[in-house]
């Protein structure tokens, strides 16, 4: 194959936000998932207290999500959802690895 037949990839078109680790696999839980309180995100995307709500965090002040702060029974809960920006952000991402992956 000759130099000018590779395909290239332009990868500043990756959205940095989602591409790291943690935030990656929040999206994808979401994306499936709908709506999900804390544990459960943290569970699924096996990180620490910490960590995941510095990934969330991140994620809500973006606009990719939402959250709604409520009490089951007399424990506060935070279920977050993937915001319509954020829906729009993450078929852009996969639309780029897609992509990444056809080069």
């Amino acid at each position: 194959m000759k130099d000018e037949d590779k395909q290239t990839y332009e990868f500043d078109l990756i959205d940095d936000l989602i591409h790291s680790r943690v935030r990656l696999a929040t999206m994808a839980y979401l994306s499936g998932a709908g709506a999900a309180d804390f544990n459960a995100i943290k569970a699924a995307v096996k990180a620490t207290d910490g960590n995941i709500s510095v990934h969330l965090r991140k994620l809500e002040d973006a606009g990719y999500l939402t959250s709604v702060k409520q009490f089951n029974g007399r424990k506060p809960q935070t279920l977050y959802e993937i915001s319509d920006d954020g829906r729009s952000a993450w078929q852009l991402y996969l639309n780029h690895m897609s992509g990444l992956l056809a080069t």
